[in-house]
């Protein structure tokens, strides 16, 4: 599989709390590669999701900001109405461009801007969500040489995103929620 992973990608829609709960807790202390997060949220409130999974996580977790350099332990949450990029000297970068799947942050942004800083290195994950965000930039993903997991629909709260980018991508791996935690581990070394 993707023995050399840099980088992990986790897009999430309706359902994210409770999908992203099954997952980002499950990475150990010392977990090694830099994770980025796009939940579809509200423009106009404050972001709690960072705040959130610190508590509940034992790796660091923060809101990413832009020229971030990447820190591998590191969860980043793309912060309400901007995209989330990386750009090709791997740091993080915001952006307040369109909006694409009526989002902003769009997982398809995150995934496609991923995808060409790290190539074969990179994991995309799909979870849970009710429009077709993440289709487009998993085929990236996949088209990099990366690695492409997706939950599997029956498991999600919300089975359109999931539905959309195994459509798309018959190559992706779909998995539970505990599998996809299983599989990110054992990508960090830390099975």
């Amino acid at each position: 599989m993707s023995a050399g992973a840099e980088a992990v990608v986790i897009g999430a829609s309706a359902g994210a709390v409770d999908a992203l709960s099954a997952v980002l807790p499950a990475l150990p202390k010392g977990y090694p590669l830099p994770v980025m997060v796009v939940v579809h949220l509200p423009p106009d409130k404050k972001s709690v999701m960072a705040e959130l999974f610190r508590g509940k996580c034992a790796v660091d977790v923060r809101e990413a900001d832009d020229k971030e350099p990447l820190t591998g332990g590191t969860v980043y949450f793309a912060p309400p109405d901007y995209h989330l990029l990386v750009e090709p000297d791997r740091r993080l970068s915001l952006s307040s461009e369109e909006q694409v799947h009526f989002s902003r942050p769009s997982v398809d942004v995150l995934f496609e801007s991923a995808a060409d800083a790290f190539g074969p290195g990179l994991v995309g994950v799909v979870l849970t969500g009710a429009n077709a965000d993440g289709a487009r930039g998993l085929r990236a993903v996949l088209a990099a040489g990366g690695t492409g997991l997706v939950q599997t629909p029956t498991t999600a709260a919300a089975a359109a995103m999931p539905l959309a980018a195994l459509a798309a991508h018959p190559a992706a791996r779909a998995l539970t929620l505990d599998q996809i935690a299983a599989h990110l581990r054992e990508l960090g070394g830390t099975s």
